[in-house]
This record gives structure tokens, C-alpha cells and sequence, in this order.
């Protein structure tokens, strides 16, 4: 089994003409992604280089290829209405949206709205996207270090997920999804929402949970760890970082005492959690985790 995309997931890219959208939308077919349909307004009943049908709606995509998956890759300006347009086909139950830069207000629209279906759920904006090893890709992550194995990551950080897979792929840990969720401070899918659904993978048997400065998101999931029956190592990004100062992403910013990762390690570890001090140790800590499994 795998965490949100499988083998069977059809996906429609929104921005597929584009150059970042020509580039990774090749990536992920070659990954063994089915896309199945791309969308450039004005450019509906043309094919792009790899004979990949391009519509000029979303909703013309879906009911000629049966999509059920919208990767958006086009400019800040338009990411928004793409989310809502996909999350308006009632056929589309998963959107992933790489776009860094969109406006708060405009998200903060779009993420009501995805959620207002009560179907479709949106990973991003600002991320890297997921993939489940050997089997799907959405977005830009790389896919050259990944390996079938037992583990499940979920991460605010697309540059700490590429490091941390490769670091687990060469102690002879594999994986069996990986999401990266995005760092900016509205999201459409959070830690709680993601442990869940590797709580319910029998494929899984340990996850790696990524977090870093700012907001509460860590905090909240630590309570939902609680509950787990497997076990989770922890990793929180940004130790470093001056008191009042962003740190990377939109979202890592600290104030006062919310947010800090002093914080976020002692909620972690009050829920059995052991935290990693650099990424070098979450190998050891993941194979201690299996063994006690």
C-alpha cells in the first residue's frame, strides 16, 4: 500500500506547458507517474512533446481522461485559482501545489474553499510534493534516492526530506511514502492530518516526522503521537535561529517563546518521541524504533 498516490493515481498538470512545468511533469513519467492530461488555457486539443493531451480547463482534463489528482506548477499569481479549480472537479481528490509566493489572503481563500468540498485535499503551497517509492510522484522531488523499505516521512522542509531520505536509503532504510507538507503559514495539509493516514498503512512501520520553528503544528501533533501505535522519530530544523527571526521558510518565524523548537523537543518528547540533534542521527534512532517495534 502506499500514503495518498499509488501506481493507479491520474494526474492533471496545471502549468504543464510551462518550463518548470514541462520540466518535472517529464520527471514524474518518468518516475512511472500516470499523467494523463495537462491544462494551458488557449492551448486546449494540442499534445505537449511526450503526446500528453493539454486541455484549456481542468474540468475538460478530467472528463476526457478521468483524473483524480491536480498538480499545480504555474506562477504565484494564478496558483490560487488553479487550487479552486481543481478542488471544484468533482472527480479531483488530491492537489498538490509546488507554488511559492502566493499571496496569504489569496490562499487563505483557496484553502477554505478545498476544504468546503469535503473531498479533496490540498498538499502545499511551497512544497516539494510526495512520492511513494516505485509506485508515484507529484511535484519535484527527487527521485533517485528513494528505496522500498518500511518507513514513512512527513516534513514542513523539501531540502531536509531529499537529505533525510538519502541519509535513511544508505543505512538500508527504505521508504514507503514521502510528504512534503510546505512551510508557508497556510497550508492545506498539516502533521495531523498526514500521521493518520501512516498510522493506517500496514506498509509503514516507523515515521519520521520533520518539523521547524515556528507555528504549533509540532505541538499539535505531538498530542496525536500519543495515541499511535507505531513509533515516531522527530527532527525539528531551525535550533539555531535568532529569537524574532524568520529562518527560510514564510512560516518559520518565532515569537516570544511560540514556536521555538526548544518547545517543539519538549513536546515531542513528552510523547515518546525521540528528537534527532542533527539529521546524521535519525538512521540510528529509526532502526532503534523498528527493533522496539
Amino acid at each position: 500500500m502506499s500514503v495518498l498516490i499509488d501506481e493507479n493515481t491520474r494526474v492533471v498538470v496545471s502549468g504543464i506547458t510551462g518550463r518548470e512545468g514541462t520540466f518535472h511533469t517529464g520527471q514524474m513519467m518518468d518516475y512511472g507517474t500516470r499523467v494523463v492530461a495537462g491544462v494551458t488555457p488557449g492551448k486546449g486539443g494540442q499534445k505537449t512533446e511526450r503526446g500528453v493531451p493539454i486541455f484549456d480547463t481542468v474540468a475538460e482534463a478530467v472528463a476526457a481522461t478521468g483524473a483524480n489528482a491536480h498538480f499545480v506548477i504555474v506562477p504565484p499569481r494564478f496558483a490560487a485559482d488553479a487550487i479552486i479549480e481543481g478542488a471544484a472537479t468533482a472527480d479531483i481528490d488530491l492537489i498538490v501545489c509546488i507554488t511559492e509566493g502566493i499571496p496569504i489572503q489569496n490562499m487563505i481563500e483557496a484553502v477554505r474553499y478545498v476544504k468546503s468540498t469535503g473531498r479533496a485535499r490540498l498538499i502545499g503551497p511551497n512544497c516539494p510534493g510526495l512520492l511513494s517509492t516505485n509506485k508515484s510522484k507529484i511535484g519535484i522531488i527527487p527521485a533517485e534516492m528513494f528505496a522500498p523499505g518500511p518507513v514513512g516521512l512527513v516534513s514542513r522542509s523539501g531540502t531536509l526530506t531529499y537529505e533525510i531520505v538519502d541519509s535513511l536509503t544508505r543505512s538500508g532504510l527504505g521508504q514507503t511514502t514521502a510528504v512534503g507538507i510546505g512551510g508557508d503559514p497556510i497550508l492545506g495539509t498539516r502533521f495531523l492530518d498526514v500521521l493518520p493516514l501512516f498510522e493506517a498503512d500496514p506498509e509503514t512501520k516507523v515515521v519520521v516526522m520533520v518539523g521547524e520553528i515556528g507555528g504549533s503544528d509540532e505541538e499539535v501533533a505531538s498530542e496525536y503521537i500519543k495515541t499511535m501505535t507505531k513509533p515516531v522519530v522527530g527532527f525539528i530544523g531551525g535550533r539555531t535561529a535568532p529569537p524574532g527571526k524568520r529562518m527560510g521558510h514564510a512560516g518559520a518565524i518565532v515569537s516570544g517563546t511560540s514556536g521555538s523548537a526548544q518547545g517543539k523537543v519538549e513536546a515531542l518528547q513528552a510523547a515518546g518521541v525521540p528528537v534527532a540533534d542533527t539529521t546524521a542521527d535519525i538512521p540510528g534512532l529509526v532502526k532503534q524504533a523498528l527493533a522496539r517495534a
